[in-house]
């Protein structure tokens, strides 16, 4: 069983210390997530831009990239992802599948030639919208842990009746909706036809929101049986900003390489109302809830416990900072004419250096700085030209943050596409499937008693893009 959610439950919070859903730690990791997502040519090729610029996606790795253009442009992105989740429980799998279909890329870059002598010969303004991660996935997780957590009625005033009996299936439905979008505003220029360098500032909005449903059906042994539902819920919206800047270097006609660097994204606001409300009053084995509840017996089944009968439904709202971590990315190419290239990014990014503020986040930073580490990742494309036609290929690692993870908790994922060239109009075509592992832990309030359930995660990408010479 992984621990990292059990090392978090030592460090959480008092307000979310019995919570089915995400915790504030889990939730700054998900908000630092990319899905890399840009046009098809970009996707085929593994996201490795770095030092190759020439795609209105590079903006966000390498801003440099942009003076590569050599005519104005604008480039439009659709994608459908299909996902699968297999959830195992105590030994029992359950396959979820969610498909989404988004407007995932828009943008343009304007190239100027100088108008004077200069050994600045030419600049180049872009604008590019990109959406960052899409959050909308839903998985089902069911399983008999053997451990009934909920065992008193609420309504019995005498607690005669222990429902220590977990007789069927525990079931977890969690339902994930929103997304991270992002809007990048760069400049950049290029020295003596060499030394192409640019800086840029990134705008991003989000909106994220999980709704769960924990279900048990549990008895006394002797006949009497409770079934109870717990509901829990929170809305999350931010706003953030970073900036970045680096540069391209061309050594040779065939080499070059580039670095660049993004600074953290600051969520100068983030606001979540949730009815994860910790209530002293209404405890259920010595645990207060934290969400909507129902509650009904077969001995009293007219007598239904509902903590939001008369409307009174539990709510909480929560205002908090965020700062995600900075990146590093160094990158390398080798072009051959106008035939191939080869490209090549790597990525360092310094988790530990997360923090929550404004909320009285102590454990979760410390969380951060102890059990969060520096990742290495990495990029690689290729690009074979055809007169109008090109072929395209990359590879992507992605190392997983937490110092205990497995390896099949980092990211691993390849991608091919294809593109035709009909003069000043473009239209690209990319697939990309990635895969890892994961946990969800449905029961955090019982760390030794109940496992976590295991995910398997896979993604599957289809992205189509339609580029225009200005």
């Amino acid at each position: 069983m992984k621990k990292i959610i059990t090392f978090a439950i030592l460090f959480a919070v008092t307000l979310t210390s019995y919570s089915q859903s995400l915790k504030y730690q889990d939730l700054a990791l998900l908000f630092s997530q990319d899905d890399s997502n840009g046009t098809a040519r970009f996707t085929s090729m593994g996201g490795a831009f770095g030092a190759l610029g020439g795609d209105i996606s590079s903006i966000n790795i390498n801003p440099a990239g942009l003076a590569v253009f050599n005519n104005s442009s604008f480039a439009g992105t659709l994608n459908n992802r299909n996902t699968e989740i297999q959830s195992t429980f105590y030994g029992n799998a359950v396959n979820n599948q969610n498909q989404s279909f988004n407007f995932s890329q828009a943008g343009a870059v304007l190239v100027f030639d100088s108008a004077y002598k200069s050994d600045w010969s030419k600049f180049a303004i872009g604008f590019n919208y990109r959406l960052t991660k899409d959050f909308s996935d839903n998985f089902i997780i069911e399983g008999n842990s053997g451990v009934p957590t909920f065992r008193e009625f609420p309504l019995d005033k005498n607690k005669t009746i222990d429902y220590n009996v977990s007789e069927k299936n525990q079931r977890f439905i969690n339902k994930y909706k929103g997304k991270l979008d992002e809007i990048n505003l760069a400049f950049s220029s290029v020295y003596q036809n060499k030394l192409y360098v640019g800086a840029g500032v990134n705008f991003y909005s989000l909106n994220f929101s999980q709704q769960s449903n924990l279900l048990e059906f549990n008895s006394d042994g002797k006949g009497n049986t409770l079934d109870a539902n717990f509901y829990q819920e929170n809305f999350t919206t931010g706003t953030g900003i970073s900036l970045n800047a680096g540069f391209i270097y061309k050594a040779t006609q065939n080499f070059r390489f580039g670095l660049s660097y993004q600074t953290p994204t600051w969520f100068t606001e983030i606001i979540e109302d949730t009815n994860i409300v910790k209530n002293e009053g209404n405890r259920l084995g010595g645990i207060p809830f934290t969400g909507d509840t129902e509650i009904i017996v077969s001995n009293d089944p007219k007598n239904i416990y509902d903590n939001t009968t008369g409307d009174n439904f539990p709510s909480q709202n929560l205002t908090y900072r965020l700062k995600t971590p900075s990146k590093l990315t160094a990158s390398a190419a080798v072009v051959f004419g106008k035939r191939g290239l080869f490209s090549f990014d790597y990525i360092s990014r310094n988790y530990s250096n997360m923090k929550l503020s404004d909320g009285g986040f102590a454990g979760e930073n410390t969380f951060f700085e102890n059990e969060l580490k520096n990742t290495n990742s990495f990029n690689m494309g290729t690009e074979w030209r055809f007169d109008k036609l090109s072929i395209r290929g990359g590879y992507k690692f992605e190392e997983n943050p937490n110092k205990t993870a497995l390896n099949s908790d980092d990211i691993k994922g390849y991608s091919f596409g294809a593109g035709y060239n009909f003069g000043n109009f473009k239209v690209d075509f990319a697939y990309s499937n990635n895969n890892r592992t994961s946990f969800y832990d449905v029961y955090p309030q019982f760390p030794k008693q109940i496992n976590t359930a295991d995910l398997n995660i896979d993604n599957r990408i289809f992205t189509a893009t339609v580029s225009i010479s200005l």
